[in-house]
């Protein structure tokens, strides 16, 4: 039996990874953050363009937000508020939308909650399961690591289901947005041969960790046995992940961590 998680801290693990895929498109779903990542300006954090930078900074903010310290937090705030910036709606854009909204930004940490959450009850053998109030408060660190104001963070996990249905009322897809997140579910970052060698698992584990209405506006079928191997094959990775040291079991976010810190030391870019 795995025990609670006892802080935020403990939902750092290495398979959170596998929902990566999952996590942007909901997140982009959004059209300020959906048109405000196809269309940005900033190269460097272009999945498609730069995939293992994009993985490098991305992992090394879901761990300072979570294992870092209120210092390591507020400088990785400042460097991603640089590349933030050059994101902003330009007179061409279809909908209005500007990197430093908060309003944003709370989306997105509600998705990375919910990424943590459910990665968390997967590998428990407890799927749908609702984290305890006091871990789910300290994951506020998700949006306030960036411009989202502390007290946007809904008060408890109740309030959480509250904000969460409200913001699916915000979801739109347009064809840009669509089509940038068909290249990703593709693996079009990715080498011929590993994207042709991985696609079945990276759609079947992408698919697994989407909600709905998310699965059914990007057409993506799955029936009540894919739902079942899924849960089967998380609670399998569960036992093992579970009976790791922690170094290992939180990696690559301990890694990533440990590279912002050398960062830090060395005065090198974070971002």
């Amino acid at each position: 039996m795995i025990p609670p998680p006892r802080g935020a801290a403990d939902l750092v693990l290495g398979p959170v990874v596998l929902s990566a895929t999952a996590n942007v498109v909901m997140e982009l779903s959004w059209p300020g953050v959906g048109h405000g990542v196809a269309e940005s300006r900033v190269d460097s954090g272009n999945v498609l363009l730069h995939p293992l930078h994009r993985f490098r900074t991305t992992t090394a903010y879901l761990a300072v937000a979570l294992l870092g310290t209120d210092e390591e937090r507020a400088d990785y705030r400042r460097a991603v508020g640089r590349s933030h910036a050059h994101v902003h709606a330009t007179a061409q854009s279809p909908v209005d939308y500007d990197a430093f909204d908060p309003d944003l930004q709370r989306w997105v940490a509600l998705c990375l909650y919910r990424a943590f959450e459910d990665t968390w009850g997967l590998l428990a053998g407890a799927p749908g399961m609702r984290l305890p109030d006091p871990v789910y408060r300290q994951c506020a660190t998700l949006g306030t690591t960036l411009q989202m104001r502390p007290e946007q963070w809904p008060a408890d996990r109740d309030a959480f289901d509250g904000a969460w249905d409200d913001g699916l009322r915000h979801v739109r897809i347009d064809d840009a947005v669509r089509a940038h997140l068909h290249r990703l579910l593709r693996g079009d970052f990715l080498p011929a041969p590993v994207r042709r060698a991985t696609e079945p698992s990276r759609t079947f584990l992408t698919t697994g960790f989407l909600h709905e209405p998310f699965r059914s506006l990007l057409g993506l079928a799955w029936s009540d046995a894919d739902q079942a191997r899924f849960e089967a094959r998380m609670r399998r990775l569960g036992a093992v992940v579970h009976r790791l040291p922690a170094p290992l079991r939180r990696a690559p976010y301990s890694t990533a961590l440990t590279d912002l810190r050398v960062r830090r030391a060395l005065g090198r870019p974070l971002v």
